[in-house]
């Protein structure tokens, strides 16, 4: 938790510390956007809205794919790559959360050793709390806190639990799936979900036993989505058989997506792209603030313990109920 001198501290000035590249200044800003105290969220929109004008300018890779897939082998091998091309990456890596305890392990950082240690990477690990989607709340926030910091690629790695994981893909400009050899035939590429969304799919531990068998994995995922026919607003899906372990492929796998992103920008869609996701984040926000502020507010707070009895015993319909609550709010 930010210290509360920290909060002090006018927003321009650590808005200055981040355009400078203050990683300090980045982490702890970080802290206070994910932070939930009504004083930190008021410090945090300040600060954001001071660096706005410096975001826009990076790559952002969404990341997705099982656990054990390889996600984090994969983001060193291709941060060391990007690095030594010159880039800045920035990664934030969303771990799964305790539904029990609300903790997290948060050891996305131990497992990239070597790129925790590149001064032109910066890896910053959050829990994924009660956000679904596999990613946390304030994702789009701290990108842009990247952006502003000067690291041109932000790659945002899921939690990784499966089909149901797109939200990354509606917050960055290219959305890349990892996938096992042996993962499915051609029915499964078709399967509706995370798979349809992917721009890029990349089939993973293409070495030893298993390279002839993620290479036919990636040739059953090609031709089934050849099968789907042309995404909409974007071009063929690639896909790629890879290996992070031993890095073969990964040159490869960033010459796709600069490509891809690249070709996307010259012809509006990447402009479009990121249109559609801030309306997107609009309204999300506006969906939770909404939340919020029903939780907070003293009428709501009156009513609230009849209503969810009345639900619970199946006495009120919950639709019925939640417009209750709101028209509790909307009355004060």
């Amino acid at each position: 938790m930010p210290r509360t001198a920290d909060i002090q501290t006018d927003p321009k000035d650590v808005a200055d510390r981040i355009r400078s590249g203050d990683r300090r200044a980045l982490a702890r800003a970080l802290t206070f956007v994910e932070s939930r105290r009504a004083d930190h969220r008021a410090w945090a929109e300040a600060l954001l809205t001071e660096i706005m004008p410096d975001t826009g300018g990076a790559y952002r890779v969404g990341l997705s794919g099982v656990p054990g897939v390889g996600k984090s082998t994969l983001i060193e091998a291709l941060g060391d790559h990007v690095t030594e091309a010159g880039h800045r990456i920035a990664v934030l890596a969303v771990d799964p959360s305790s539904k029990r305890s609300g903790g997290s392990i948060l050891g996305d950082k131990t497992r990239m050793e070597t790129l925790s240690r590149n001064p032109a990477a910066f890896i910053r690990p959050s829990p994924a709390g009660e956000t679904l989607g596999g990613v946390a709340r304030r994702t789009r926030e701290s990108m842009l806190l990247c952006e502003a910091a000067g690291f041109d690629i932000i790659l945002v790695e899921t939690v990784g639990v499966g089909q149901s994981e797109t939200a990354v893909a509606a917050m960055t400009d290219i959305f890349v799936l990892m996938l096992l050899p042996a993962g499915g035939d051609e029915l499964q590429g078709m399967k509706k979900g995370i798979v349809e969304l992917a721009d890029l799919i990349l089939v993973n531990k293409a070495d030893g036993d298993l390279k002839d068998q993620a290479r036919r994995t990636a040739a059953d995922y090609h031709g089934a989505l050849r099968l789907l026919g042309k995404p909409k607003h974007r071009s063929e899906v690639g896909v790629m058989a890879c290996s992070a372990a031993t890095r073969d492929g990964v040159a490869e796998i960033w010459s796709r997506a600069q490509s891809f992103m690249d070709e996307a920008k010259d012809a509006g869609a990447l402009t479009q792209r990121r249109a559609e996701q801030a309306k997107s984040w609009l309204w999300e926000e506006a969906s939770a603030a909404l939340i919020d502020a029903l939780r907070a507010d003293d009428a709501v707070n009156g009513i609230v313990q009849d209503v969810e009895d009345a639900v619970t015993t199946g006495t009120l319909p919950a639709s019925v109920g939640a417009k209750r609550l709101v028209d509790a709010l909307l009355r004060r």
